[in-house]
């Protein structure tokens, strides 16, 4: 088997099959995976924090962004990216800049950019245009965002940012 033990060779395969299953853009339901990955997200959010969710989204970020294709994997990471960067930026925009600096909080400019810089880079990487990167955003939008905001915040509260209205920003 050219060095590769039998073993070796069919845990290899899998891991082909799988990623096969899962390279072809448009082969799931988006919107399905965008309400599983919110869902995900406010059990992870709650169990250990901003802090936990930011090193959850580096470690994904670092394996999805390995596959050739644009996967349902990172499609996940980059819906629960936007849902928290949106969160993080609308709560950070409450605090007054002075205690955001005295605090070493980064404005919500910044944390809204480095986002964008992180969806150009894989929008560009994987060859997803312009109109399918708007209907990701929409998308999670209406079938993420809800689905987090219900979640992470179940007796409701008015500090919860709310979804654009549909069509806006673009």
């Amino acid at each position: 088997m050219n060095g590769l033990t039998t073993r070796a060779a069919a845990a290899l395969a899998v891991i082909v099959l799988a990623t096969a299953a899962h390279a072809a853009p448009g082969k799931w339901d988006h919107a399905a995976n965008i309400k599983d990955a919110a869902q995900r997200l406010a059990k992870l959010h709650k169990r250990e924090g901003s802090t936990g969710v930011l090193k959850f989204l580096d470690a994904c970020y670092r394996t999805h962004l390995l596959a050739s294709d644009y996967t349902k994997g990172l499609e996940s990471c980059m819906a629960q990216d936007y849902i928290h960067t949106r969160v993080l930026a609308t709560i950070y925009a409450k605090l007054p800049p002075d205690q955001r600096a005295r605090l070493k909080i980064p404005s919500p400019e910044l944390i809204a950019g480095g986002l964008n810089k992180r969806f150009v880079s894989a929008f560009v990487q994987y060859k997803v245009t312009v109109a399918e990167a708007d209907d990701f955003k929409a998308q999670v939008d209406t079938y993420g965002f809800p689905v987090f905001v219900k979640s992470a915040f179940p007796n409701g509260t008015p500090d919860a940012p709310k979804p654009p209205h549909a069509g806006a920003g673009k």
